[in-house]
C-alpha cells in the first residue's frame, strides 16, 4: 500500500488526512518514482475547496520530486535509481506517484533533492512567462505582482539576468526587502494607485509588461501603468477572475495588449519542457537563480501545510517531505 494524502469531500485544510491506496504500476509510458518531497501548491486548495471540481476520493498533487523504482515497458530514456521532478504528474502528496515519462525531468547532480522538488511549477511558470510570453528585452521595464512570492520571486531574478527594469509589487516592507534581495530595482509596498508610481519612475512612459498574478483587484491598475502598445499577462487570480472586459478599453489605453497564459500550454512536448528546466538548473548551479524553500512538513501535516499557504505569509515553497 502506499500511504498518500485523501479527500473524502470538499472543504478548507481540514478535510486533508493521511490513507493509503493500492500499491502502483507504472504503465507502458510511465515512470514509478518513490517521492522525497512533493510541492504545495494553490492550486490544490481549489481543488479541496471544490472551486475545480475533482472526482472523491481525492489525492491533491501535480508536483513531485523522487527516485525510480519502476519503468514502464516501453520508456527509453529513465532508468532505476535515476532522480526526477515534474510538475505534471498526479496524486504527488504520497510516498510514491505515477508520471508520463515524457513530463518527467532528469535531476542534474549538484542540485538538491528541496531545491528539485521546489523548481518545477513555480520556475518553469516564471520561464515562460518571461522567455515566451512577453519576451524581455535587455531595457524593458517590467511590473510584476507579488513579487516577494514563489512565481514572483524566480521572475523577479530571471528579469534581472535578462537585463530588465524589475518594478516588484508587494504588500508589506518585509517583502520589500525580499523582492529588492532577489534583485528588483524598485519594490513598490500596496496596490492601490500603483500605475501612478510606475509611470513616476518611468518618467511617464509606462511600463513595457506587466506580469500579474493578482487579477480582479489589479488588472485595471495594470492596464493604466503600460506605455502604448505595452502587454498585460494575466497568469493568475489570487483576488479572483476578471470579470467581462470591453475591449475597446485597450485601445483607450494606447493600444495595449492582454493575454491569459497557462502553464500547460508552454510546455507542449518534451524539447520544450527539457529547454526550460535546463536553463532553470544551469541558472541554479551558476548560482544565478536563487530558489527559496520557506518551510516543509511530514506527509501527515498536509492540513499545516495548506493553512500556511493560504495564510499567504510564507515566501517561498512550501514542501512535503515523506
Amino acid at each position: 500500500m502506499v500511504r498518500s494524502v485523501m479527500v473524502e469531500q470538499s472543504g478548507g485544510p481540514e478535510v486533508l488526512s493521511l490513507g493509503e491506496r493500492p500499491d502502483l504500476e507504472p504503465g507502458p509510458q510511465q515512470l514509478l518514482v518513490e517521492t522525497r518531497a512533493a510541492g504545495v501548491n494553490f492550486i490544490e486548495v481549489y481543488q479541496c475547496e471544490g472551486v475545480y471540481p475533482v472526482e472523491h476520493p481525492f489525492t491533491p498533487g501535480s508536483e513531485g520530486m523522487g527516485v525510480v523504482t519502476g519503468v514502464g515497458s516501453a520508456v527509453e530514456h529513465f532508468a532505476l535509481g535515476d532522480r526526477v521532478t515534474t510538475s505534471q504528474a498526479t496524486r504527488t502528496y504520497a510516498d510514491a506517484f505515477l508520471v508520463d515519462a515524457d513530463k518527467a525531468l532528469r535531476v542534474p547532480a549538484g542540485v538538491s533533492d528541496e531545491v528539485a522538488a521546489a523548481l518545477p511549477l513555480q520556475g518553469l511558470t516564471a520561464h515562460y512567462l518571461v522567455r515566451s510570453t512577453y519576451p524581455v528585452q535587455e531595457g524593458d521595464v517590467a511590473v510584476i505582482t507579488a513579487g516577494a512570492g514563489g512565481v514572483g520571486g524566480l521572475t523577479v531574478q530571471l528579469l534581472r539576468s535578462l537585463g530588465a527594469t524589475v518594478i516588484a509589487l508587494v504588500g508589506s516592507q518585509d517583502k520589500a526587502e525580499t523582492a529588492r534581495s532577489l534583485g528588483a530595482d524598485h519594490a513598490l509596498v500596496g496596490y492601490e494607485g500603483y500605475a501612478e508610481r510606475v509611470r513616476e519612475l518611468t518618467g511617464g512612459r509606462g511600463a513595457d509588461v506587466v506580469y500579474d498574478s493578482v487579477g480582479k483587484d489589479t488588472f485595471d491598475e495594470s492596464l493604466r501603468a503600460l506605455r502604448k502598445r505595452g502587454v498585460l499577462v494575466l497568469f493568475g487570480g489570487s483576488s479572483g477572475q476578471v470579470p467581462p472586459f470591453d475591449l475597446q478599453g485597450l485601445a483607450r489605453h494606447g493600444s495595449l495588449y492582454v493575454t491569459r497564459p497557462t502553464l500547460n500550454d508552454y510546455l507542449l512536448d518534451e524539447k520544450e519542457r527539457n529547454w526550460r528546466a535546463g536553463e532553470l538548473f544551469d541558472a541554479v548551479l551558476d548560482g544565478s537563480l536563487t530558489v527559496r524553500v520557506a518551510q516543509t512538513f511530514p506527509l501527515a501535516q498536509a492540513r499545516q501545510a495548506h493553512e500556511v499557504l493560504r495564510s499567504r505569509a510564507a515566501q517561498g515553497k512550501l514542501l512535503l517531505v515523506p
